[in-house]
């Protein structure tokens, strides 16, 4: 059986446009593909710039909080250093009026906590 020569043109042209097809479906792919990948890397360089924004906005509440907690603090400690300078000022003053209107015990009991204290350091 023998081809003739019509039939093997048919043959080299058909296999022609389907080279040519299957070129232009790949290179139809390869353009997919790269679209694909540009679609991709905006996607992820928008999803790094969303989760920074998101750190930094966390970030910035944590060190406001700090802050916050940090001046609350400040002023409860002021308050308190207030509160025990005032009662240090009304012992001093209960002590003076003391020591004024009675002199003698105040000196009796001064000598007795120190006899107290020098007993205690003997031992």
């Amino acid at each position: 059986m023998s081809i003739s020569e019509g039939e093997t043109r048919m043959r080299d042209w058909t296999d022609k446009a389907t080279a040519e097809r299957l070129e232009k479906d790949v290179a139809a792919v390869k353009n997919d593909i790269a679209a694909l990948t540009d679609q991709i890397t905006d996607a992820l360089n928008t999803f790094a710039n969303s989760a920074g924004k998101q750190a930094r906005r966390g970030y910035r509440q944590a060190r406001e909080n700090v802050d916050s907690t940090f001046d609350d603090m400040s002023e409860r400690g002021s308050a308190m250093m207030g509160a025990a300078q005032d009662a240090y000022g009304s012992i001093e003053e209960t002590l003076e009026d003391a020591i004024t209107q009675r002199p003698l015990a105040t000196v009796g009991i001064a000598l007795g906590i120190g006899f107290l204290i020098g007993a205690a350091w003997r031992r």
